[in-house]
This record gives C-alpha cells, structure tokens and sequence, in this order.
C-alpha cells in the first residue's frame, strides 16, 4: 500500500517533467495517460486498504539527523480524500482536451499546452503528497507546490487581469503558509519531532500555539475571512483550473490540513473550537451575502465555495468539543463537495465554450438547447443546495447532527449552528431561483447560438452527475 501512495505522489509529477521536456504535440497524449496511472495506482491502494480491514499504516520515507522529515499515512481519511483528488484530477485533465482548443468560443486556447498540463499534473501530485503526509515538513512542502501550481494556472492566459489574480493568490497564501511555519517550529520546540502524531503528546498551551498557527495557514488556503480576497479574483484561470481548484485542490488544503492535525493531536483545548466555529459563521454570513450582486457564474460559485468551506470549517472545529459526527460529516463534505462543485464549475465551462458568456442573465432554456448540460446543472444545483438524494445532503445533515449533538453541552455551539441552517436554507433557494431562470423556458438569442461540446467534456460531466448520486455511499463505506 505505500508504493502504491507513493506511486500516487510520483506519476504525475514524473508527468509534469515530460510535459514540460516533450513535444508539444504529445503532451495532450500524455498527460491524460499519466493522469489515469496516477489513478489507477490510487484505485489499488484502495482495494488493498479495504482488504486489509482499514488499518492504520504510518511509513517514514526519509530521515535527516534521525528524525523523520518526511513520510506517508495511509488510514480512513487520507484514502478517501485522495481519491477524490486524484479522480477529480483526471476528470479535469480529460475535460480540458476538449475545453482548451481553438474552438472554445470565451477564450479560444492557441498556446500554452505543455505549461498547462505541466502544472496541472504537478498540481495533482502536489495535492496526492500533502494528503499522505505524515509530518508536518510534509505539508509545508507540498503546500508550497500548490501554491505554486495555482500561480501558474490563475496566470494561464497571461493577461494583466490575470497576473495580478495569481500573484495574489500566491502572496496570501504564502504569507498565510507564515502560521504554519510556527507551528512546526514550536511542534519540534516542545517535542523534538516533526511528525504529526507528535501532537497528540504536547500539552494544552502549546497545542493551543500550534492549532492558532494551523489555523491561519488554513484560512489562507481555504479562503475564509480575512484571507479570502484572492479566490473570487482567481475565477480569471480557464474554468478547469476554477473545478480543480474549487472542488479537489487549492481551497481543501487548509480544511484537509486542519482536519488531518485534528485527528493526530487527539484531544484539542476548546478555545480552539470556539475560534475556529466562530470564524467559519462569520466567513459562512460574508459569502453568502455575496451571492446576491453575482452575475458571473464563476464568481457566484466562488462565493459557494466559501461558504460551503465554512460548514467543513464549522463541522471540524465542533469536534473539538467531541462529536465524532461532526468530525466524519466535514471529512465526507470535503469528499463530496469536490464532485458537486467540481460539476457545477465544469457546467460553467460548457457554457461559455458553447455560448462565449457564463454571464447568468444571458443564459435561458439550457434544457431545451444542451440537454446534458441543463441535466447537469440542475444536479449540481441540487446538490450544492444540499437536498436529497444528492451528495452534500447526506454530509451537511450528519454536520448539523455533530452540531446538535456538541450544543447539549455548549449552547454557542447551538447558535452557531443554527446559523449555519438558516444559511443552508437561503442558498438553496439562490440556487433554485437562478435554475429555475437558467435552465428552463425557451433559449435565449445566445444559448439558441451554442455550439457543438465536445464528447471529452460530456464524458466528464455525465460521469461527475452519477458522482453526486453516489459518492456519499463511498464515503459511508470508509467513514462507517
């Protein structure tokens, strides 16, 4: 199971310097080919985890003056979360063969193939790496990359617009990265290693120190206040990058890396649940707040995804106060909204290769014109407004569960999540109003003039809209 981890982290980084080495005319051959091993070894570590009852594996990889400076964890978490990173990177890899062509009819691709796909793979063996870290040097590095990775993409079409977008996205989050720097500093002060289950021997203050630090370098990620600015400036990177991004990558760092170091360090002082669930209803009021001036589908989403961040945000630091539920809930939320989303954002995609705009007012009668694409909106809607039977309602429902369940003994806990109800309620009807608009009635002048998606796209969204039926029995399986 660890070579197949660490297979996992390798291939598509072995990738992205073919990419960068080959020609140019077989990196869009390539980079899908790398992009199914990296899947495909990430499949059988999952098979083989299964078999082998679910047991924890914790295996060092390199030590320097004999400490172990990096390694790979594979359990529950770290096997669930991978596969949706890696699949969600395929999915993206795939989609784009169609999206960034010459006929994409919003921004037309005539070059940069090789720099593209050479990030994207690296991005994915970025985010492999981080998620089978199992010390603290290894999430700072691969951190790094992915800040790294999102640079080049959020830059593609090298655009002022999108400098300036990238160069902000690496600076937040860079400076964000600032917190966890201190927390591995003050980790190895107090125990003398670098490794995570180190945590769980530190004492109460210093285990305070380090979450605080831990915290900061998640909100940078994870774009919660007062670190988010960059996501929605961001929405200028081609709209694969946006899915990958949004959905499996850049912004589930932080929430992965907080719920990692939440399971490693065992019991958590309370004042860290207070904070981190008080931020993430303030994040949680902001975003959705912002839904209401959105026009852009993509900066609509944006804000979505700060939103739905903040119910991963809410539901970890509830744990805190012991509720496993809430625990297995934001694990699964991160799970299944990287399908939700990802298909939301991918719709968008088909919509402005097809039409030219992803402006909202613009797009009627999707249904009528582009069947899938109507069906596939309406499953994301769905599904990001958490109703049944789609994904995110199972996780949201077993969040506020955890959450009702921590309130017996700490009525903020009550507030925060009724809060977090009542802002479930709000965006699902957001979500309803603009489908209702969008996807029926007859097509407008723009979607009456759409083209032809191609059948690397509609592979992609058909095979994401059975994920958003599906995934949550996936995670069920893993999380029990």
């Amino acid at each position: 199971m660890v070579e197949y981890a660490v297979a996992s982290i390798l291939i598509p980084i072995l990738g992205s310097v073919l990419a960068v080495i080959m020609p140019g005319s077989y990196v869009k051959r390539i980079s899908p080919l790398f992009a199914f091993l990296t899947f495909a070894s990430n499949l059988l570590l999952m098979i083989d985890f299964s078999r082998a009852g679910g047991a924890s594996i914790t295996q060092g990889l390199l030590q320097f003056g004999g400490m172990q400076v990096l390694g790979v964890t594979i359990d529950k978490v770290s096997v669930l979360i991978g596969f949706a990173v890696i699949f969600m990177g395929l999915l993206v890899c795939v989609y784009s063969l169609g999206y960034m062509t010459t006929s994409n009819k919003e921004h037309p691709v005539h070059g940069g193939t090789k720099r593209y796909y050479a990030f994207l793979l690296l991005f994915i063996g970025s985010m492999a790496g981080l998620v089978f870290s199992s010390t603290i040097i290894g999430l700072l590095v691969f951190f790094e990359l992915t800040g790294v990775c999102s640079w080049g993409l959020i830059g593609f079409y090298d655009t002022p617009a999108a400098r300036r977008a990238a160069l902000k996205a690496l600076i937040i989050t860079h400076v964000a990265s600032i917190g966890l720097y201190v927390a591995a500093i003050y980790l190895f002060i107090n125990s003398g290693s670098f490794e995570l289950a180190a945590l769980a021997g530190l004492k109460d203050t210093a285990k305070v120190v380090v979450f605080l630090g831990i915290l900061v370098a998640s909100w940078g990620k994870s774009a919660q206040l007062p670190l988010h600015s960059w996501l929605p400036d961001a929405m200028v990177a081609p709209t694969p990058v946006s899915a990958y991004l949004h959905a499996a990558s850049m912004v589930k760092v932080g929430a992965y890396i907080f719920a990692r170091t939440l399971l490693s360090a065992g019991s958590v002082p309370q004042v860290i649940g207070y904070i981190g669930g008080i931020m993430a209803i303030v994040t949680l009021a902001y975003g959705f707040a912002m839904y209401f001036p959105q026009q852009d589908m993509k900066k609509l989403l944006a804000y979505s995804t700060i939103a739905q961040l903040s119910y991963i945000f809410l539901a970890l630091s509830i744990s805190v106060f012991g509720s496993s539920m809430a625990y297995k809930g934001a694990v699964a939320h991160i799970f299944n909204h990287a399908f939700a989303k990802g298909l939301f954002f991918l719709v968008a995609g088909a919509l402005s290769y097809t039409t030219g705009t992803r402006m909202l007012p613009q797009l009627r009668g999707i249904l009528s014109k582009m069947p899938l694409v109507g069906v596939s909106f309406a499953a994301a809607a769905l599904a990001v407004g958490g109703t049944p039977p789609f994904n995110l309602f199972f996780s949201k429902f077993s969040i506020f569960v955890g959450g009702f369940e921590a309130a017996k003994n700490h009525p903020i806990v009550l507030l925060l999540v009724l809060v977090a109800v009542v802002e479930s309620v709000g965006s699902f009807a957001w979500l309803l109003r603009w489908f209702g608009t969008c996807v029926m009635g007859k097509p407008s002048e723009t979607v009456a003039g759409a083209i032809t998606l191609p059948l690397s796209m509609k592979i992609v969204l058909l095979l994401l809209v059975v994920m958003t039926l599906i995934s949550q029995y996936i995670a069920l399986v893993f999380l029990g």
